[in-house]
């Protein structure tokens, strides 16, 4: 928190910035400040991740609450699309911060194995809605 001391007009700190984990230096004290286009560029990678999670996260209950079929297969499909989801934006987060400290210390992006990742599990959802659809049409 950030206050004037009025005797002089000094701006002075009450209380002491602390890292953000201990013994990590905090991200924006960190290297030189990279272009901005490089940055925002980050930025809306990371939103592009965080936004899959999201649609993730909503056919998982969509799924759950709406598909006909086996309650126990669609809670199951829906649980596992709402978890990966979740770590989706996790992971998403931290693949963020691992570009920006890369960009700021005028190193190499880090290899990311995400877009393998999240290939991996539409082609998983697409083959369980498969079978939902497989199940229900036995069943009818």
């Amino acid at each position: 928190m950030r206050g004037v001391d009025l005797t002089d007009g000094d701006i002075v700190t009450s209380s002491p910035r602390r890292p953000a984990r201990p013994g990590k230096t905090p991200l924006h004290e960190v290297g030189e400040h990279p272009d901005y286009r490089f940055t925002l560029a980050n930025e809306r990678t990371f939103l592009a991740w965080v936004r899959t999670a999201l649609a993730l996260m909503a056919a998982g209950v969509a799924v759950a609450q709406f598909v006909p079929g086996p309650t126990a297969i669609r809670h199951g499909l829906g649980f596992v699309l709402i978890s990966l989801g979740g770590a989706l934006s996790a992971v998403s987060y931290t693949h963020w911060e691992r570009n920006e400290r890369a960009m700021r210390l005028g190193e190499q992006l880090p290899y990311s194995p995400m877009p393998r990742l999240v290939a991996a599990m539409l082609a998983l959802g697409a083959l369980a809605a498969l079978v939902l659809i497989v199940v229900d049409l036995v069943e009818t």
